[in-house]
């Protein structure tokens, strides 16, 4: 891709491109560990749940707006305490890794999220992806431990790292201060 992705709020017709792509690199690798491909049908349903409780999926669109990546928020647990954080998912279509795409749909969710006030977004990557480990890293999010064999896909079981970026504070590592601090 020569150019910087146009990131946009998802629409419907966006659905049969975000399925493949969640088919293609999630369902297929241990990016997700969703064990069946999607439909059509199932990610329209996915995005009218999204609009209904107010939470974004974004998409990046090429020069052609043809889907090239796609990410979303939503709701970390379902207990009240934790209205505050946010769990993600972002993936990029095969073909289209390390052009960008993925950084450019984070930052545009990180800034939708800091907009909502909302305090913190957690991401739950399977911790033998050193490529996604380093790319949330260089978001400012941060390890904060991993938990042993908590998903099973391709017979046998996969581990889990947590990572967190709280969304008041400057990332780690930008030297930036907080405000009051």
């Amino acid at each position: 891709m020569s150019s910087t992705p146009a990131v946009r709020p998802a629409r419907d017709a966006d659905a049969a491109a975000i399925c493949a792509i969640h088919n293609a690199q999630g369902v297929a690798t241990t990016a997700s560990y969703e064990l069946r491909p999607g439909t059509e049908a199932e990610w329209l349903a996915r995005l009218a749940g999204h609009r209904r409780e107010g939470l974004p999926v974004l998409v990046a669109a090429d020069e052609d707006d043809q889907v090239v990546g796609f990410a979303a928020y939503g709701r970390f647990r379902e207990l009240g305490g934790y209205d505050l954080t946010v769990e993600h998912s972002v993936y990029t279509a095969p073909g289209h890794e390390n052009e960008g795409i993925g950084s450019a749909l984070m930052d545009a969710l990180i800034g939708l999220a800091q907009r909502a006030g909302l305090h913190a977004m957690v991401g739950l990557v399977d911790a033998q992806n050193e490529a996604s480990l380093a790319f949330h890293e260089r978001l400012g999010f941060t390890g904060c431990g991993v938990l042993p064999q908590l998903g099973r896909k391709f017979g046998r079981w996969l581990d889990v790292a947590v990572l967190v970026r709280l969304l008041d504070e400057p990332p780690a590592g930008t030297g930036g201060s907080r405000a009051g601090s």
